[in-house]
């Protein structure tokens, strides 16, 4: 029987993606009250760069200031302006938000607006990010700003390099546990990020 997991990170591989400035990916799959954002892994140099633009910076319009990987930051800002509407569509009543490598930190901030921005929506609101980089600077994370993740779950398989970056000697931090799938020592850093090997280990 296939598992949640399993069906969302496939539909998150299959899904009709829409690119934007910064080469910002993503989908939107509404049906019914439930809405279902998807955000793409990296696909081109473009990606790569950001993934790499790892200095932190201030995020000053959340409410509560924090610091946030610089790259990944830039690509949701380009991202955000197309999803204003869509989340604040008084309809939805229940999220999903899901992305994989580069589109788990992506999923992961657009977690975190939505959280913000829709309040009526925490109790039904979730996300999961497979294979995601950290992206939250701060040697030691407040509780209260990390409520506002409570029900984003990053998802590592076995070792997969992608999700132990940047690291935390540069002052990285998951905001959640990350929830392991697969055997730790089955794959490679390297070949335990794969697509392939997530849908074998979910």
């Amino acid at each position: 029987m296939e598992s949640v997991l399993h069906r969302l990170f496939s539909q998150c591989l299959e899904a009709p993606y829409i690119t934007v400035e910064n080469q910002g990916s993503f989908a939107v799959r509404k049906k019914g009250c439930h809405l279902t954002l998807f955000f793409e892994k990296s696909s081109g140099v473009t990606d790569w760069k950001n993934n790499l633009d790892f200095p932190c910076v201030p995020y000053r319009d959340m409410g509560t200031l924090w610091f946030c990987h610089r790259g990944f930051l830039k690509v949701w800002k380009s991202i955000e302006p197309y999803l204003i509407k869509t989340i604040q569509d008084s309809s939805i009543r229940r999220v999903t938000v899901v992305g994989y490598s580069h589109g788990a930190a992506l999923a992961a901030l657009c977690h975190e607006y939505i959280w913000f921005h829709r309040p009526d929506l925490r109790g039904h609101l979730v996300g999961f990010g497979f294979g995601c980089p950290r992206f939250y600077w701060g040697l030691l994370p407040r509780q209260a700003l990390l409520r506002r993740w409570d029900t984003f779950f990053p998802i590592r398989n076995g070792r997969d390099l992608v999700t132990h970056l940047p690291p935390v000697f540069l002052g990285y931090r998951h905001v959640q546990k990350v929830l392991p799938v697969g055997e730790k020592n089955k794959y490679s850093p390297i070949d335990a990020h794969r697509a392939e090997n997530y849908l074998l280990e979910l």
